[in-house]
This record gives C-alpha cells, sequence and structure tokens, in this order.
C-alpha cells in the first residue's frame, strides 16, 4: 500500500478543533488537523509495520523499569502552539501523558518521536512537520528512519538548545538516544527487512 501526504478530508474549508475530535473519535481512518483543515492519512505498507514493530520491540526490552514507554501510530499527538493534531509512527512519553484540555485520548508531551519515511512523506516529515514538531517542550530527540533503505537520521537539542543531526547507513551501527540513556541498533531496526 502506498503511504501519501496527508490529504484534505472533507469537504468544508475550515473546522474548530472540537468539530475535528468529534468526527476524528468516531472515524475508522486517522486524519491529521492544522489550523483548522483536515487530512486524511493513508496506510502503511509491509516494510513500514516490519520496522515500526522492530522498533518498539527494542525500546520495550530497553525502557523496562523506567517512566517511559514507546508508542505506536494510534497514539495522538497534540501541539496547542500550532494546533496540529497528528500520529507519529513512534513516540515515547515519559511519566504521566498529558493530555490537552480538548481531549484526554491525544498527548501533549512526547520525549523522542519516530518517523519512518516513504518516498510521499519524506520531504513532509523533513521539513514541515519537523517544524512544527519542534515547538513541543518535552521534545529533546527526532529520528527519520528511510523504509527502503538503511539510513537513519537523528537530530537531537545539543547543550546550546540546537537541533544536531547525526547520520547512520551500515547496519552495524548503534544509535545512542542520549535522553533516555539507551541505545538502538540498526540490524535491530531492519531486521526481516527485505532492502
Amino acid at each position: 500500500m502506498e503511504v501519501k501526504e496527508p490529504a484534505p478530508a472533507y469537504q468544508k474549508k475550515f473546522y474548530s478543533i472540537q468539530e475535528y475530535l468529534e468526527m476524528e473519535n468516531e472515524a475508522f481512518e486517522k486524519h491529521e488537523y492544522y489550523k483548522g483543515e483536515i487530512f486524511a492519512m493513508s496506510g502503511a505498507g509491509p516494510r513500514h509495520n516490519i520496522i515500526s514493530i522492530n522498533i518498539i520491540a527494542s525500546l520495550y526490552n530497553s525502557l523496562k523499569g523506567k517512566s517511559c514507554q514507546p508508542y505506536g501510530s494510534d497514539m495522538r499527538i497534540h501541539i496547542p502552539q500550532n494546533t496540529l493534531f497528528t500520529y507519529p509512527d513512534i513516540s515515547i512519553i515519559c511519566g504521566d501523558i498529558i493530555n490537552p484540555k480538548e481531549d484526554e485520548n491525544t498527548a501533549t508531551n512526547p520525549k523522542i518521536i519516530f518517523e519512518i519515511l516513504s518516498p510521499s512523506t519524506r520531504n513532509y516529515d523533513r521539513g514541515v512537520k519537523f517544524m512544527l514538531y519542534r515547538a513541543i517542550a518535552t521534545l529533546k530527540e527526532y529520528i527519520l528512519i528511510e523504509g527502503e533503505t538503511i539510513h537513519i537520521e537523528h537530530f537531537a537539542i545539543n547543550n546550546e538548545g540546537f537541533w544536531q543531526l547525526k547520520e547512520y547507513s551500515n547496519v552495524d551501527d548503534k544509535i545512542i538516544l542520549e535522553s533516555l540513556e539507551i541505545t538502538l541498533l540498526l540490524k535491530d531496526v531492519y531486521d526481516r527487512c527485505k532492502l
């Protein structure tokens, strides 16, 4: 199944957050919301799902006994500063989930976000979406995983408050998630993927 950038989902031009949440909580498909517009999100292909499961399994094992929990793409994230409601492929939340006043099924406090890239979402995830994510006060790391080749971009906030990039393209590489003090191995991320 091809993954596409979000596309406008409804005929009405603008919706309130409350209208979006009422529709979304009854919908069978997921939608993003941004500044009054609602965008349909397409499903993911097999390789995307394998990578997602691999990462969540690795994170779950590494985070045992800690206050942080990985969540899959059903965890809705809201950024009040810019109105975005979205569903990252994977998010890690530490401590209790902080809900926005509008909805108890949404979190506002991810510490790390992972997005698995496809040709049609790559530019959006690297550009506009990353810009919107940077408004999240709790976000410390943002990780972009290529789904068609072995390549990971790892953005993390440095001591000066700037986002710093490290890239990994070798299956023997390991990523240190400094905000959690755990390691993610590329061979685990891409396990069972035919690349």
